[in-house]
């Protein structure tokens, strides 16, 4: 009897022991036209194992791949699709740099500091008037959500005449924004429902 352990290592162990020696049997038989039929019937194997990810896009292709993988390039068929070659199977992705662009106020984030940019752009006028009241509202539910307390609209209002590099000033006369309470009460709201979800994802795990 022999152990898996003592066996070659499977290439793509989710396919299993039984499919790699079909895959390695179809790469000996000598007629290409008998192969090809070999080899099909392994694509049709394949895919009926996994029938949750037919909807997948390019899932034959995939399929195609990955037997060409297990026969280590070694199947002399008329592939359907251009498989992957065996000098990129290893090849690491270019590496992407990280963002190291500075944030003056983290708690407000990169993309509302870009949004504010944005609103400078804009016209005098109703779209501009709008966008800046949402913004303002929207630093003060960033700076709740890190503070969790209260805090007075002049904050805000410095914060976004800051940002906006003197372009935006806003003043408690003709701006009044949400109240904090309104905020915090919603934060909490959002917290609480995922802590239940996640006491209900655990009673369905036990």
């Amino acid at each position: 009897m022999n152990y898996n352990t003592e066996l070659n290592k499977l290439v793509l162990p989710e396919y299993g022991r039984n499919i790699q020696n079909m895959v390695d049997y179809c790469t000996t038989i000598p007629e290409k036209e008998e192969r090809q039929h070999c080899a099909n019937t392994i694509i049709n194997i394949m895919g009926n194992m996994f029938p949750h990810l037919r909807d997948v896009n390019d899932f034959k292709h995939i399929l195609w791949d990955h037997l060409a993988i297990m026969a280590d390039f070694r199947l002399d068929i008329d592939y359907p699709y251009e498989i992957i070659k065996k000098e990129n199977l290893y090849s690491k992705p270019p590496r992407i740099l990280y963002n190291n662009a500075r944030i003056r106020y983290k708690h407000y984030g990169k993309t509302l500091e870009l949004m504010i940019t944005k609103a400078n752009e804009l016209e005098e006028g109703g779209e501009k008037g709008y966008l800046v009241k949402l913004l303002a509202n929207q630093m003060k539910r960033s700076f709740l959500t890190w503070n969790k307390e209260s805090v007075d609209d002049r904050k805000i209002f410095k914060d976004l005449d800051e940002l906006s590099q003197g372009k935006i000033v806003l003043d408690e006369e003709n701006y009044k924004l949400t109240e904090s309470r309104e905020f915090l009460a919603k934060n909490n709201n959002s917290n609480n429902n995922n802590n239940n979800n996640k006491k209900n994802h655990s009673r369905k795990n036990r």
